[in-house]
């Protein structure tokens, strides 16, 4: 079995947002909301536990086409595919990240990366399920270049970690490195909603992409974060899915077959008013309130213990899960989800929550009941 960056990496990505809170308190800032970093974080976990299930069936795809159509050939422990993956991987990322916010079927799946509006490193953790599926058929073109399946994986995974680190507001602007690395400067524009930052500085590790095409921005006031449209919910698996929910309730509010049809490619923010497809203006970034609850002490505890329970059960699960019996890796995951999903409904202080976890508690006894049978 191969290495799973991601599932090593865990650890490390929540060292450093304990550095990052240090940090943060040190200069009197907030930098963290437990409701939205527990979000963030049930995101990942979310994305994480699809690939479990989609990952295997992408590669396999990737390596079918590399080996049967594949146009060219390189002999065996030549570097040059392994360099040819690196670069790769950023220019086809950046086409893939700049068509995701210019159409709304790709911006659906996307849009999750953006909904927070904080800006921290837990707000790398929040992917969307299925970045994966849309990212798929930009690198796949790597495959008839001889691009082997374990260079491509090991670049991609090197990008995300890389990327993890561009997401605080600690970091100022890095000397010369801004001239062709992506830092944290030129990803605070990207994820803000700032009218000169929107749609900007789609690059992964090098923004030299950005400077070529005519998508860059720099950073020069202090920027807004979230998305025109906010989703009201700290639910990890709802906020995967409204963007979806808005789209087709769009699609069929829309009185002409042609323009119900065409909402899912146009642009964000594309809407047919009377029946006539005319760009809908984005909202500007405002000053209001973040979406935030109120929570006690012992209900925050609470989840939050839980929650850390959930990300080891997770990690173990992203990591040999693959060895498990498909019904028992169904059973884990849909276990996961429903723990991340009574999670956020208590913290939202909905009615079905308690009953929820009442039941879910149910569940995990019953499980361990029968594992300790076997």
């Amino acid at each position: 079995m191969g290495l799973d960056y991601f599932a090593l990496a865990i650890p490390f990505y929540f060292l450093l947002m304990g550095v990052e809170l240090w940090a943060a308190r040190r200069r009197k800032q907030r930098a963290y909301r437990l409701a939205d970093t527990l979000t963030n974080i049930g995101c990942g976990i979310v994305q994480q536990v699809g690939m479990l299930f989609l990952g295997v069936a992408l590669l396999a795809g990737y390596a079918f086409f590399f080996e049967h159509f594949r146009l060219i050939h390189f002999r065996a422990g030549s570097p040059v595919p392994w360099i040819m993956a690196f670069a790769a991987v950023d220019f086809l990322y950046y086409w893939w990240h700049r068509l995701s916010h210019t159409v709304n079927a790709l911006w659906a799946v996307h849009g999750v990366h953006h909904q927070s509006e904080d800006y921290n490193l837990g707000v790398a953790l929040r992917q969307a399920a299925f970045d994966g599926l849309t990212m798929w058929p930009f690198f796949l073109t790597m495959a008839f270049l001889g691009v082997p399946p374990a260079a491509m994986a090991t670049a991609v995974a090197l990008s995300s970690l890389f990327q993890f680190g561009l997401h605080t507001e600690l970091v100022g602007r890095l000397s010369f490195l801004e001239l062709f690395l992506n830092t944290p400067s030129h990803h605070r524009v990207h994820h803000a909603l700032n009218p000169g930052y929107l749609d900007k500085n789609f690059g992964a590790v090098l923004i030299v992409w950005d400077r070529l095409f005519g998508t860059y921005a720099e950073e020069h006031e202090p920027a807004v974060y979230g998305i025109t449209r906010p989703v009201r919910s700290f639910n990890p698996l709802w906020v995967q899915v409204e963007p979806w929910v808005k789209l087709a309730r769009e699609a069929r509010r829309t009185p002409r077959w042609q323009d119900k049809l065409h909402v899912w490619f146009a642009a964000p923010g594309w809407h047919p008013p009377a029946g006539e497809g005319q760009p809908q203006p984005l909202a500007a970034p405002g000053g209001g309130q973040k979406y935030d609850v109120e929570v006690s002490a012992g209900l925050g505890g609470y989840v939050a213990a839980h929650f850390g329970v959930q990300v080891v059960a997770a990690s173990a699960l992203i990591m040999w899960g693959r060895e498990l019996s498909w019904p028992l890796r169904v059973a884990a995951a849909s276990m996961l989800l429903l723990s991340l999903v009574t999670g956020a409904g208590l913290l939202e202080h909905r009615r079905w929550a308690p009953p929820l976890e009442a039941t879910r508690w149910v569940l995990l006894g019953v499980l361990g009941w029968v594992a300790l049978r076997r």
